[in-house]
């Protein structure tokens, strides 16, 4: 069965129709939590005792047979009650034909969501509920992105022009946490006209260190020398400690060739990306630079990030000369 979306999940709570069990899986955190919100406002849509049919464990503390028994329970005075368990990652594999068990009758008054980051598709479990009630939540693509941002300003009575809008895009990672946390914050400083310029954004939203360290490693593994020393002085003036920052680096060049290898044994983008973890808009890009890449650079890479690592540990000479003399030759052909 294929993997259904949350297009397909908002569809059908439209609709009135819940089902008693769900997956919610996969990195985009937002969404998945807006998702099983939507759920548990839909299933306890009639109830006046919400708080008495609306359960919630994590499986990094909680024992799925408490969660269980809770569904097992009549609810009060509700259609319905609703049990979220969270990290179903961290499952025990002792507690698995228990919930096998429970997911060939599943008790029709309760609605139980499980939701994960990711967790072992291979095993039993994960199949049967991936194809009965599985949702995946993926980052969505730079052009899902902006429709999503255009959406949400409306949402808070605002609007943001293009400019912006593309600024808040490059600026800002897609994690939708903090990407709405922004959005809040440019609609209130916008008031009384709620439009949202490239002037307030330039303003109000710094380009974080976390988004720079990702830019920086983007530059290299893209062959852009301008724009990752543009980068790189940014995070040196803003007090990174270098020794960071070629730690960051050598991460870089070691997730490389091991996604070299995986590909050079025939692996598939997805054991490929479910071990060096790229957002999804990135991936064929990434994919067609590994096939370009050769080892002998790979290894000549390694080696000068392990050089550089050592003389600043040494002191042979200044870190920010070390780290710039490092991305220098990185950049070169």
């Amino acid at each position: 069965m294929p993997v259904r979306s949350p297009k397909d999940l908002s569809q059908a709570l439209k609709q009135g129709k819940v089902e008693p069990v769900y997956l919610l899986h996969g990195p985009e955190t937002y969404l998945r939590d807006r998702a099983a919100r939507a759920i548990s406002d839909e299933a306890l849509r009639e109830t006046l005792l919400r708080e008495f049919n609306d359960s919630s464990f994590n499986l990094t503390s909680d024992d799925v047979g408490s969660a269980l028994a809770i569904a097992e329970q009549l609810p009060m005075m509700s259609p319905r009650r609703v049990v979220r368990i969270r990290n179903f990652n961290k499952l025990r594999e002792a507690d698995e034909e228990m919930l096998l068990k429970y997911l060939e009758r599943p008790v029709e008054t309760s609605v139980v969501i499980f939701i994960a980051d990711d967790f072992d598709k291979r095993k039993k479990l994960a199949k049967t509920l991936m194809s009965r009630a599985g949702f995946e939540f993926q980052p969505l693509k730079p052009n899902e992105l902006q429709s999503w941002i255009r959406s949400y300003v409306k949402s808070i009575n605002a609007d943001i022009d293009q400019s912006a809008l593309l600024r808040v895009v490059e600026v800002v990672r897609s994690d939708l946490y903090t990407v709405t946390n922004e959005l809040n914050k440019l609609a209130a400083a916008a008031l009384p006209s709620g439009r949202i310029t490239i002037e307030l954004v330039t303003e109000l939203v710094g380009r974080s260190r976390e988004h720079m360290n990702w830019e920086l490693s983007d530059h290299i593994l893209g062959g852009n020398r301008r724009a990752a020393m543009t980068t790189l002085k940014h995070l040196l003036d803003d007090q990174v400690e270098p020794l960071m920052l070629i730690g960051l680096i050598g991460g870089t060049f070691r997730r490389m060739a091991l996604a070299k290898e995986l590909l050079s044994q025939g692996a598939s983008p997805g054991q490929i990306f479910g071990e060096v973890r790229m957002p999804a808009f990135k991936q064929s890009a990434y994919l067609l630079m590994l096939g370009k890449v050769q080892w002998a650079s790979l290894a000549r890479g390694l080696e000068r990030i392990a050089e550089a690592d050592l003389a600043i540990k040494t002191s042979k000479a200044t870190p920010r000369m070390q780290v710039e003399m490092l991305v220098c030759e990185l950049m070169d052909k």
